[in-house]
């Protein structure tokens, strides 16, 4: 998601329910820029794993563009955008911008850039981070009046390199960053591409948190981890899962992806040791079996009814108090609210800081 493609402006579209107040500065297209302290900062947010943006912009058009004009977010995170990125066999890749490299790309391509022009999407500006496939991927909007000072493509916080499948996001605005992750799924076996993968993304994530202490942090996406019991809708269920009758030889790697007893223990690890709020269950203490979950199974087989919450909004504690609403917005196992992908909208709501002073507090 480094470079966006720039959305073509139509003559006579409406205008974004709540407009910017603050004019856009180009200083360059490809740069993020500082646009001063009176500039305000995002409080509303939405992660959404898309299975598919493509697909989703295709089939559930209407669902998806009327809950983003009733919520009206100033930040829009996105996991699995699975578009390739630029560049065809044997050249370099552009893993910041979408592939064009044949016609059946080009009109795809066309068909994302018309739907991010017009209302609701309009009024953002987009960075992508892709995969050189149709896999995995993500994508962060950003209200134009909120221009990031800097955006960055991988853990490591370098110019121009990329994660692996374009699994990383992260903004830089005044008093925060916003981290955008599509975490790797721990897998069924111990495998390079399984658990040795997610270990050692987790191992990266806590020393990623360790070298950005200096101000508070907005982590969102698809963590593809459900921490506690409570954030399962059949715990036995999940707890004993296999895959055609494999078990590991470790137990603590025993069970569905994603509520094995080793990924939960080290997400609580990197919970605490980041001083990070689960902001969902900072607010919910209580089971919720009609909105409780961010994850669906597929309504028809052995995982119909079977939910997750596995895309969380994790906040520095310094911004707890801050907190309006964190809310995931499907319901039910028929998928109600998910706008067509497996996984449903979660939003965040801040409130602003009450003072100056608070806020520069909040900065340093």
């Amino acid at each position: 998601m480094k470079r966006f493609f720039k959305p073509i402006e139509k003559d006579g579209s409406s205008a974004p329910k709540k407009p910017c107040l603050f004019p856009e500065k180009r200083n360059g297209d490809d740069e993020a820029v500082d646009e001063g302290k009176d500039q305000r900062e995002p409080t509303k947010f939405v992660t959404w794993n898309a299975n598919s943006f493509l697909l989703r912009v295709k089939n559930d058009w209407s669902e998806l563009s009327k809950f983003v004009s009733d919520f009206d977010p100033d930040v829009i995170a996105i996991q699995e955008v699975r578009m390739p990125a630029a560049g065809g066999k044997g050249k370099p890749k552009n893993y910041a911008e979408l592939s064009d490299d044949t016609k059946p790309l080009r009109e795809e391509k066309q068909i994302l850039m018309r739907a991010l022009s017009s209302p609701p999407f309009g009024n953002y500006r987009v960075w992508w981070s892709l995969a050189e496939s149709k896999y995995a991927g993500t994508a962060l909007l950003v209200k134009k009046c909120f221009k990031p000072h800097k955006v960055y493509f991988n853990l490591d916080k370098l110019a121009s390199k990329h994660e692996p499948d374009g699994r990383v996001i992260l903004a830089e605005f005044e008093t925060f960053r916003l981290l955008n992750t599509y975490s790797p799924n721990n897998g069924w076996k111990e495998e390079e591409n399984s658990f040795q993968r997610r270990r050692k993304w987790d191992k990266r994530i806590l020393e990623f948190l360790s070298q950005t202490s200096d101000k508070p942090l907005i982590w969102c996406g698809d963590l593809n981890v459900s921490h506690e019991e409570i954030d399962v809708s059949h715990p036995e269920f999940f707890a004993t899962a296999k895959l055609n009758g494999y078990i590991p030889p470790n137990k603590e790697d025993c069970g569905q992806p994603g509520f094995t007893p080793s990924e939960r223990a080290r997400f609580g690890t990197i919970m605490k040791e980041g001083r990070l709020v689960d902001a969902y269950r900072y607010l919910h203490k209580e089971p919720d079996m009609e909105s409780g979950f961010s994850w669906s199974g597929n309504p028809i087989g052995k995982y119909r009814g079977k939910r997750m919450r596995i895309d969380y909004f994790l906040v520095s504690e310094q911004l707890k108090d801050r907190i309006v609403s964190c809310k995931m917005h499907g319901r039910g196992i028929e998928l109600e609210g998910f706008c067509g992908s497996d996984h449903c909208p979660v939003s965040l709501e801040l409130a602003k800081p009450s003072s100056e002073s608070e806020e520069n507090q909040v900065s340093n």
